[in-house]
């Protein structure tokens, strides 16, 4: 008979352990009495005669009672022989051997002190009892313990079949529920209670012509039958071979328990895994990250920061990973892992209560990127040291025979860490020639860059094309991980794992979620929660890793240049302790990484002052006087400039029967040409105006059915209105310059006025709900289009919001309430 199959697992109930026990304070210090002093044959032997001798020799001197020892030996059989025996549960065997062993030695020494001890008759004896005691002795001793296997053989069977009784229970429980709910006869072979009390796995044969995913199917169902607690799942995987199902049932909800990031901050590497969270039987979840690439999904507040903080965290402590961070909301996220660093070079003081970060302190990231010029350069040295590494390390992967670098501590992986995708990979790109650089430079580094030891970690609110700019994100992110508290919509699941059905209002916890790796590395979508991280745990992350985190190699740095080196100099980084700001480098300035360009300072902050209240709006000025006409026109002039700036408007010399100025490419013109099409259009067309029926296939015919977007170009008009350079003649028809029954002044300052009038009841709505759109704006102020587009100028301007709008007109808003 075979024996029966065990799951594979290494979660099985570890053996209690058994607390020391303490001293009492008024225990004696005194040796206790111990009848069974540890002694094997041959030394128990030794000892009985030895002590026989000596009290025969010492009694004879002294006129010792001959009687005496035989009292003793006496006793001492009773005590250690008979009553010690019973005592312990040792074998008869062993019990007459010690109560002969004393009587021997008893009546010798009462012998030997009546006839003399110093005898040849008294040492012969002597020694054939020591003999006899101790052949006695050593075949109690085998005999004892053959038995004592046999109790502990017997408690053990006893003990397995209590366990095996308790796993017929539930095997046999479940048996019956999945016939009941998915109407299969499966036979369960396996029950493994998990270590940490919350749960156990079965593993069964399904019956022929089934599949496991019938019972996967039935997942929501098996647990409502299970009547399992809010927040309690079953898990249903493959097994080890087809035919085979593995199901984990979970008892304890898990998710709902708070788990800190663990206090462990030992060196990992890239090479054998990074854990990034535990699973419901409290084993961690190890990821693999060499070659893969990985996509974060989580809406607002499920905990995707903290997230980030663990993971980032993971690489702070590989021997063989530099990390990057792209952050375009200021840099949070990489705000943290500098603050030492700050503090040991003087930029900041430590936070109160808190001990001072050592001389010596290195920054937890090795670069931060704020602002998509520095973004965008820091994606460029990527490419640069991808190329770099290709041609430098080629012997290096000759000699190991391998098309992959290999990494390690002088040739450490990159880890770029892009929080908020959405913000970089969604955001319109139109007459943005940075952001439309950097996004192809992000797409570009996750296809390219995997041999030579590049990778990277995005994260996004949901997987949506909208929200990540295509596909190809997924397809190159082999690692996914969904946090599903708070999701209220779409299930960013089903976007990162087609195969896999999970009931996500069982996991409704802060942090929780699935997490899943395709590949030979990986393993199947399984539930998961992420620990809880904080800025003292950062902090301690930082310091305690200070001497593990590699240096970039010199081939990757030589790549970079300057703009590397640089990266950390008070004018690209000062923007973290508050020095007085610089511009990034344009990433024109220094066509590609490895040219020198020097930063240069602003002539006015980035950021409005903080006295105004972080936003230098008009509206704030109501109550100085009124400026003169001379500083009216030169305010004017300054907003005229500033649009001209930012959306390229020029005006074209005019032109008498059809306008081909749009065939005209001017090298300086950074005009998109879509719109600059639709200018010329619009011109062309004269005083009649065009409308946009016509105006829309004209697009199409020079652009492509995919090639632009009707909002944007509508938003780009209504832009064009505002400024003066056209006029709206009826709804949809557009005409070139103002009004022909105005004149331009009296219109900017009317419409102005109105602008000023609800600007900050519009940054106040806008900053609450967390959106801008023109059609939101007109919907809760109840204003025009053309107020509310000139409201949406102001917040831009403002850095209120993004100027660049999405697909649906919406602007991404760059300020929150704590803000």
């Amino acid at each position: 008979m075979t024996e029966p199959q065990r799951l594979n697992l290494a979660n099985t109930p570890a053996p209690a352990k058994t607390a020391p026990r303490k001293r009492n304070k008024n225990q004696s210090r005194l040796p206790p009495l111990d009848w069974a002093a540890t002694h094997g044959p041959i030394t128990g032997a030794v000892s009985a005669t030895t002590g026989a001798a000596a009290v025969a020799l010492l009694g004879a001197a002294a006129g010792m009672p001959e009687s005496l020892p035989l009292m003793v030996g006496a006793a001492g059989a009773v005590g250690h022989g008979i009553g010690h025996s019973v005592f312990r549960r040792l074998t008869a065997r062993t019990g007459v051997t010690r109560a002969a062993s004393w009587l021997l030695a008893g009546g010798w020494t009462t012998w030997a002190m009546t006839t003399g001890p110093l005898t040849w008759a008294a040492a012969g004896t002597l020694t054939g009892i020591g003999v006899g005691i101790g052949a006695m002795a050593s075949n109690a001793a085998m005999h004892e313990e053959v038995a004592e296997e046999e109790r502990m053989s017997a408690q053990a069977r006893e003990l397995a079949q209590e366990m095996d009784a308790q796993r017929r229970v539930v095997a046999n429980e479940w048996n019956e529920r999945i016939l009941r709910v998915a109407r299969l006869d499966v036979r369960i072979f396996a029950v493994e209670q998990w270590k940490n009390g919350a749960g156990y796995s079965l593993a069964a044969e399904l019956p022929g012509g089934t599949v496991w995913t019938q019972i996967r199917d039935k997942h929501r169902a098996l647990a409502a039958d299970a009547r399992l607690p809010r927040g309690c799942t079953v898990h249903v995987e493959e097994g080890d071979i087809q035919g085979r199902v593995v199901l984990d049932i979970t008892t304890v909800n898990i998710m709902s328990t708070i788990v800190d990031y663990p206090e462990d901050y030992s060196a990992l590497s890239i090479l054998t895994g990074i854990p990034w969270g535990s699973q419901p039987n409290s084993d961690a979840v190890t990821v693999f990250l060499r070659e893969a690439c990985a996509l974060i999904l989580g809406p607002p507040g499920s905990g995707k920061s903290t997230f980030l903080d663990g993971i980032i965290a993971g690489f702070a402590r590989c021997v063989d990973v530099v990390t990057w961070v792209i952050d375009l909301k200021a840099g949070a996220v990489g705000r943290p892992w500098a603050r030492p660093w700050m503090e040991a070079m003087g930029y900041m003081k430590p936070t109160p209560g808190t001990v001072p970060a050592p001389e010596g302190s290195r920054p937890g990231v090795d670069w931060i990127a704020s602002t998509p010029a520095e973004a965008l350069l820091m994606m460029r040295a990527v490419i640069a040291i991808n190329a770099a590494r290709q041609h430098g390390y080629q012997d290096l992967m000759d000699a190991a025979n391998t098309t992959l670098l290999p990494v390690s501590r002088t040739i450490p992986q990159i880890e770029v860490v892009i929080d908020e995708g959405a913000e970089l990979l969604s955001a319109r790109s139109f007459g943005d020639p940075v952001m439309k650089e950097l996004q192809e430079a992000v797409k570009k580094a996750m296809r390219t860059t995997r041999a030579m030891g590049i990778r990277l970690v995005l994260t996004a609110i949901d997987g949506n094309v909208s929200a990540i700019g295509n596909t190809e994100v997924r397809k190159f992110s082999p690692v996914g991980a969904a946090l599903t508290s708070g999701e209220s919509v779409t299930s960013n699941i089903s976007k990162l794992f087609s195969a896999i059905k999970v009931d996500t209002s069982q996991l409704n916890e802060k942090g929780a979620g699935v997490i899943g790796q395709a590949g030979a590395d990986g393993f199947d979508p399984t539930p998961f929660k992420t620990w809880r991280t904080s800025p003292n745990m950062v902090r301690d992350v930082v310091l305690a890793t200070n001497n593990i985190r590699p240096d970039l190699d010199q081939v990757s740095a030589d790549a970079a240049g300057d703009i590397y080196t640089q990266r950390w100099s008070p004018e690209r980084a000062g923007w973290l302790w508050g020095a007085p700001e610089y511009t990034t480098p344009e990433p024109g300035e220094a066509d590609a990484p490895g040219q020198t360009a020097t930063p240069r300072p602003t002539t006015a902050p980035a950021r409005p002052a903080a006295s105004d209240g972080g936003l230098n709006l008009s509206y704030k000025r109501r109550q100085q006087p009124e400026p003169s006409a001379e500083d009216a026109d030169q305010l004017a002039a300054r907003l005229m400039k500033q649009i001209d700036d930012e959306y390229g408007t020029t005006d074209e010399p005019g032109a008498q029967g059809l306008n081909l100025s749009y065939k005209r490419t001017a090298p300086e013109d950074r005009t998109d040409p879509r719109l600059a099409f639709a200018r010329n259009l619009i011109r062309a067309a004269g005083a009649d105006g065009l409308d946009t029926r016509d105006l829309w296939p004209a697009l199409t015919q020079q652009f492509g059915k995919d090639g632009w977007d009707r909002t944007v170009v509508t938003n780009w008009l209504s832009k064009d209105v505002i400024a003066g350079h056209l006029h709206r003649k009826t709804k949809g028809v557009y005409g070139y310059g103002p009004q022909p029954t105005e004149t331009t002044a009296p219109a900017d300052d009317n419409l102005t006025d109105q602008v000023n009038a609800v600007m900050e009841e519009a940054m106040e709505l806008v900053v609450a709900k967390q959106h801008a759109s023109a059609t939101f704006l007109q919907r809760n102020l109840r204003i025009g289009w053309d107020v509310a587009n000139g409201l949406l100028k102001g917040l831009a301007a403002a850095g209120v919001i993004s100027p660049n709008p999405d697909e649906h007109g919406n602007h991404p808003v760059l300020r929150t309430p704590e803000d």
